[in-house]
């Protein structure tokens, strides 16, 4: 186990677990539940969601036997069968709105065993989860060719023409009946709403009409694939066609290794609505030229142009010096679809060598890094409040809409908040414009706490402001409460002394701060201040008007303080 958590590594994989079917019932339900079940080793392997090609045992253990050198990578080949003679897939005009694209293939003389088989499914379903998105994209049927004769048609049909026994059912429904029949089946259900909606259902037929699949619901029960299945017809429908081709190569190449001439595909030819033809799958395999000394320099690595082009093919991807010795030419097979860019050749070069074999540097540019200013005088500013004997609280920079406005009194077009497009609970509707909420409702749920209670939070608000690229700002704010059996008005202007007193700002109007009579809908008429200095209104003091302090389900009277700090940095 520990050599190959070992190998996954060096490989750019995580073995996450080594469990048993046993041991996950037991953690899950219990001891009770979990006798008689398997007790198997099962290893539980992360894998990054670009390498499609690792997401079934054949591929990995095939990426793995080339990554030891034990094998050299398989060349994948496509056979075109003689004029006349291959499977044909016919896209009618019906399909642009619903799902436009469609490719096609068939693997020959294929031999499965119960394992093979499984994988086989297993692997369309992780394709289905991961780039398919859940079949919104992209979705995969598998066919016994030997049940069927092309060519076949692909078309979209009103939901009440379309009539089949959908796998493994007793009895024939129309396409309505199917999506009432799955619309509490747990797996099919999140798929319905793809094409519920639409006038027209996708639908594939053969040339005696048999029906094929509803993709991207469910295929028919008359072509249904098993352990004994010979020649596998293979059509991926979807939104997205360079999507749809990279599904199509990489279950043709992980699985043709079983066919009678291993990795071997037959192709098909797909006729699109304008007459023209396709022939799938690409298979393509395409050149890329790499400078040696781009892959040293951006890993940090002086390895030969030779060593390189080594490493690089056990990733995979074969390759060889080329030109005057210091360009490697690169071949990229059909399974990697994840190489767009020379970056990523790169990084398999470095996965290849090993990170843990490359030497740390200290890096060339000598810089010296500092503390924002912003965050250097809130952290000055925290010890020094909890020394005056406030202690600190954080929280949420979410709230709902009634927290910052219904409850202060305010309307909520006035605060310019920044609202939520899909929030989860009412809880998380807006960003808070204001710290005061976050902190009544810190004492509403600490009422049993002796008082006074005395909290203060230095944290940022977020309003809009249309100037930004983003359309929001942030303000550093600093908010501080009391609440006692007496307001404490007295209490939170000493705090607000004291923190002018180590901002080292005097208290004059010239270049200081003053603070003037004010309004505030949060608080109790004519107990409320703003305070100015450096020429502005940086925030308000006061005592919380009754109807607030009830609002946020408190009973004795609260002063606050709340100013933005940025402008004494």
């Amino acid at each position: 186990d520990e050599e190959f958590n070992e190998l996954c590594f060096e490989f750019g994989l995580e073995l996450d677990e080594v469990t048993s079917e046993k041991d996950i019932i037991s953690k899950e339900k219990g001891e009770e539940k979990a006798k008689g079940a398997s007790e198997t080793i099962i290893y539980k392997i992360d894998v990054p969601a670009n390498r499609y090609d690792l997401l079934c045992l054949e591929g990995l253990v095939r990426g793995l036997q080339v990554f030891k050198e034990r094998i050299n990578l398989p060349r994948y080949e496509k056979i075109i069968p003689p004029q006349g003679e291959g499977q044909r897939l016919i896209i009618t005009e019906q399909t642009v709105h619903v799902r436009p694209h469609a490719v096609a293939a068939v693997l020959r003389n294929i031999t499965f065993t119960k394992e093979r088989y499984d994988s086989f499914i297993d692997l369309q379903e992780k394709l289905h989860q991961n780039i398919c998105r859940r079949r919104a994209l992209v979705a995969i049927g598998t066919h016994d060719l030997d049940t069927i004769s092309g060519p076949f048609t692909y078309t979209a049909k009103a939901p009440s023409e379309i009539k089949f026994k959908p796998l493994n059912q007793s009895q024939e429904y129309t396409a309505s009946q199917i999506m009432d029949l799955y619309r509490t089946d747990s797996h099919l259900r999140h798929y319905l709403h793809l094409i519920e909606n639409k006038p027209l259902y996708p639908v594939i037929y053969d040339s005696n009409g048999v029906v094929l699949s509803m993709p991207p619901i469910i295929n028919g029960d008359h072509t249904k694939i098993s352990v004994n299945t010979r020649n596998v017809f293979i059509e991926c429908t979807g939104t997205d066609i360079t999507k749809a081709k990279i599904v199509l190569d990489i279950i043709v190449t992980m699985f043709s290794e079983y066919c009678e001439k291993p990795f071997s595909v037959e192709a098909a030819e797909v006729v699109y609505p304008n007459g023209k033809t396709h022939i799938y799958p690409e298979l393509a395999y395409r050149k890329e030229k790499v400078k040696a000394e781009l892959i040293n320099k951006k890993i940090g690595i002086s390895e030969t142009p030779s060593s390189l082009a080594k490493l690089l093919t056990r990733m995979c991807l074969n390759s060889h010096v080329t030109g005057n010795g210091n360009h490697i030419e690169v071949e990229i097979p059909p399974t990697r679809a994840d190489i767009i860019h020379a970056c990523d050749i790169v990084e398999d070069a470095a996965i290849a060598y090993g990170y843990n074999n490359i030497q740390m540097t200290i890096p060339k540019t000598y810089t010296i890094a500092n503390q924002l200013p912003l965050n250097k005088l809130t952290e000055l500013l925290r010890l020094d409040l909890a020394a005056a004997g406030f202690t600190e609280a954080l929280t949420f920079a979410l709230c709902s809409q009634e927290d910052i406005a219904d409850k202060l009194g305010m309307d909520i077009s006035a605060t310019n908040a920044v609202r939520i497009a899909n929030p989860k609970t009412a809880e998380f509707q807006v960003a808070r414009t204001t710290l005061l909420p976050g902190l009544l409702k810190t004492i509403a749920a600490n009422r049993k706490m002796p008082l006074p209670l005395k909290l203060f939070e230095i944290s940022d608000v977020v309003v809009k402001d249309p100037n930004t690229d983003v359309g929001a700002r942030n303000y550093r704010h600093f908010c501080a409460v009391y609440y006692n059996k007496t307001p404490g008005f007295e209490i939170i202007h000493g705090l607000l002394d004291r923190v002018m007193q180590l901002l080292e700002v005097p208290p004059d109007e010239e270049n200081g701060y003053t603070i003037k009579a004010s309004e505030g809908s949060a608080f109790f008429p004519g107990r409320c201040a703003e305070i100015f200095a450096k020429g502005q209104i940086v925030g308000k003091l006061g005592v919380l008007h009754p109807d607030v302090i009830t609002k946020f389900e408190l009973t004795m009277p609260c002063s606050a303080l709340e100013i933005n700090i940025e402008p004494f940095v």
